[in-house]
């Protein structure tokens, strides 16, 4: 499961570094039921919004807050990050802290 604000960074990310194939892929992989795409709903916005200014001094954008709103909605337990630094600082409601992949 990808959390729609993700698909930006992982564009950015696969594109400078490798061009535009393995953006493809991915969509291609998508398309095919490979990944399933977790869109925000109206309360994740709420708790962005909450996450950004309680963790302002680590300056979290976005995208993370946006990840780790999502998680909580669905009650996961783990994520793979490049990001260890964000997620290993933030606290999930629903559980002491998550378990980052890798590990």
């Amino acid at each position: 499961m990808i959390p729609a604000p993700v698909l930006v960074e992982l564009d950015y990310f696969l594109t400078r570094r490798w061009g535009p194939g393995p953006m493809a892929r991915v969509l291609d992989d998508v398309r095919s039921g490979g990944f399933e795409i977790e869109p925000l709903v109206e309360a994740d916005y709420v708790r962005v919004s909450n996450l950004i200014t309680t963790y302002a001094h680590l300056r979290v954008g976005f995208v993370d807050a946006a990840v780790l709103a999502v998680v909580e909605r669905l009650g996961e337990r783990k994520l793979a990050t490049l990001d260890q630094h964000h997620f290993g600082a933030m606290r999930p409601r629903h559980v002491a802290a998550l378990t980052l992949l890798p590990a």
